[in-house]
């Protein structure tokens, strides 16, 4: 579920804010398609450090990564935007295979191009349980 305060005024939303919060609709809902409609063909996925994916095929096989199980609850805190870069603060929380639920923090930095994300680099801060 979306945090309301970044849907209020969706007719003033602009159009990059707009994608990064259907792509996140997407992932709250396990919804591929709704997620990669998002995405240039040639986008970029990063979490410095941890991995660096290329293309839609290989973002597709990291929506739903082995390491976890059912659909994340991601809520967007807070969007800054400033021409084609879009900051988006928030928390995701789901579960790990074999049990054990995750609760994170994430700052994710949206390179847009035509409204589209063109590339995505993620910064996660796991929670104390």
């Amino acid at each position: 579920m979306i945090v309301t305060a970044c849907r209020e005024n969706l007719n003033d939303i602009s159009r990059n804010k707009k994608t990064v919060l259907d792509y996140m609709d997407g992932f709250n809902a396990g919804d591929h398609q709704k997620i990669l409609s998002c995405l240039t063909d040639d986008v970029v996925w990063e979490m410095p450090g941890v991995y660096y994916h290329s293309g839609k095929v290989a973002f597709d096989k990291e929506i739903e990564n082995d390491a976890f199980e059912g659909k994340p609850t991601i809520k967007v805190i807070r969007m800054v935007e400033e021409l084609d870069i879009v900051i988006a603060e928030g928390t995701v929380q789901g579960k790990r295979k074999g049990g054990g639920a995750f609760n994170a923090f994430f700052c994710d930095v949206f390179h847009m191009n035509n409204g589209k994300i063109k590339k995505l680099s993620s910064y996660l801060m796991f929670s104390r349980p």
